[in-house]
């Protein structure tokens, strides 16, 4: 009977402990899963208010910090013509695209932007508000993370004649979404609105507004963005904006053994006409292989000559056959790039290249990249009370005439009220001459006779 008994003992045992067995497997596997799991940097992302809502709109101001060195536009250009498509014969390694680290020296965050009332606190003064971006660049640890954070900087320039409040607002391109930008909240649609400052006449500053790129983002380069600022006076009508584009700047990637690929930025110089952009395709392997460049540029911007070998679409892509690429050989292809009046306003945009090589045995390899487009006419201040064109020009708003700072009359007031009483005085003299003329018929004798009776005899 012992041995049964224990028998029977270690039967019970095993079936009163079965479910807690077949409870413990799902806790395991949770707790795998959680090991699995990326980690992320705990900020909190916005996220769009829900449908038919209003978001509330933000009370506070995004921090500031100390703005770049404002820097002049570049001449025109006296480069020659772009040149074909060669293959570069020495055995140095494939050039890669340049360092995405910003060279800029990290200072202290300046004071809040200086306020106060300006211009006797006029609210009929002139408005103006500038503002340029940076660019969203994403460093090489970007194709080992499921997404990376990276900040976008905004500088905002009060131009006008009086104390302003500047209001920011932003658009950000699908795959990137705001990381916790303090005083900013979602607004719908991919849009961010954030908090406004009061500034005085020419107070000049930055905001760093922080952005988080998904991990699959690159497919759908190139990406870009809007930064949009507004200006108002405090008790006054009218309103003033001026807004400007940016580049979201992926690496070269993703990482594939045996190809290099790297570009240039593409300038626009003042005068507006062409410039180029250079794409350098490198074959890192140990065969010789075909290689094929394939470039997406933003609306507005197209390859105007496409040398021989390249086809270009009408939706600002061109592919380029670049011929047999030696190991160990770089292919150099330069293309004439050209761009409307309202697409250099709007820069800095974005542009993509792809870069392909095709061995004779063996898989294809491919890798792709953004670069950025710049011009000088983003750069451009226009002068005060002309008609200005949308973007990236500080616009003013209001009235195009300032008036007289005495407070009389503006030039165009005086002009009008001249034109006015030259009128009545001609209206004046019409009716005078009118009048004389008829009373002048009205005293005639009938008959039209001139003389006296006696004057015929």
């Amino acid at each position: 009977m012992d041995p049964l008994l224990a028998v029977s003992v270690g039967v019970a045992v095993a079936v009163a402990a079965a479910p807690g067995l077949a409870t413990a497997g799902p806790t395991f596997g949770q707790a795998s899963l959680l090991v699995t799991q990326p980690v992320g940097e705990g900020d909190q992302t916005p996220t769009d208010p829900p449908p038919g809502t209003e978001p509330p709109a933000p009370t506070d101001a995004p921090p500031t910090v100390r703005p770049p060195v404002e820097t002049s536009a570049p001449p025109a250009s006296t480069a020659p013509d772009p040149l074909p498509t060669v293959i570069v014969t020495s055995a140095a390694p494939p050039t890669v695209a340049p360092t995405t680290a910003d060279p800029r020296p990290t200072l202290p965050p300046p004071p809040t932007p200086p306020s106060g009332p300006a211009d006797g606190g006029r609210p009929d003064a002139p408005l103006g508000v500038r503002v340029t971006t940076g660019d969203v660049r994403l460093a090489e640890a970007y194709w080992n993370a499921a997404s990376s954070t990276a900040t976008l900087q905004v500088t905002v320039t009060n131009t006008g004649a009086v104390a302003e409040r500047l209001s920011l607002t932003y658009v950000l391109p699908p795959g990137v979404t705001d990381a916790g930008t303090p005083g900013c909240a979602a607004a719908g649609d991919g849009g961010y609105r954030c908090g406004a400052w009061t500034t005085a006449p020419g107070a000049r500053f930055s905001s760093l507004i922080r952005v988080r790129v998904s991990g699959d983002a690159w497919r759908r380069m190139p990406l870009g963005g809007t930064v949009s600022v507004t200006a108002t006076a405090p008790g006054g009508t009218g309103s003033a904006r001026d807004d400007e584009g940016f580049a979201v700047l992926f690496p070269p990637g993703p990482p594939v053994p045996g190809i290099a690929l790297g570009t240039d930025e593409v300038a626009f110089d003042i005068s507006g006409g062409p410039s180029s952009l250079e794409v350098r395709l490198g074959n890192t392997g140990t065969v010789d292989a075909r290689g094929l460049v394939e470039v997406t540029l933003p609306d507005g911007v197209t390859v105007s000559t496409p040398p021989a070998g390249c086809v270009s679409a009408a939706d600002g892509r061109a592919r380029c056959q670049v011929g047999t690429v030696p190991a160990g050989r770089t292919a150099v292809l330069r293309l004439p790039v050209a761009a409307t009046p309202e697409a250099q306003r709007s820069a800095p945009l974005a542009g993509a290249v792809a870069g392909q090589l095709d061995p004779r045995n063996g898989a294809s390899r491919r890798v792709q990249m953004s670069f950025r487009i710049t011009a000088a006419a983003s750069l451009t201040a226009p002068a005060v009370g002309t008609p200005q064109p949308t973007g990236s020009q500080g616009v003013l708003g209001g009235s195009v005439d300032r008036p007289d700072p005495a407070g009389g009359l503006s030039s165009a007031q005086r002009t009008a009220i001249l034109l006015i009483v030259v009128s009545g005085l001609l209206v004046v003299l019409a009716l005078t001459l009118a009048t004389t003329s008829l009373r002048r018929r009205l005293a005639a004798p009938p008959g039209g006779a001139t003389g006296s009776p006696g004057a015929s005899e």
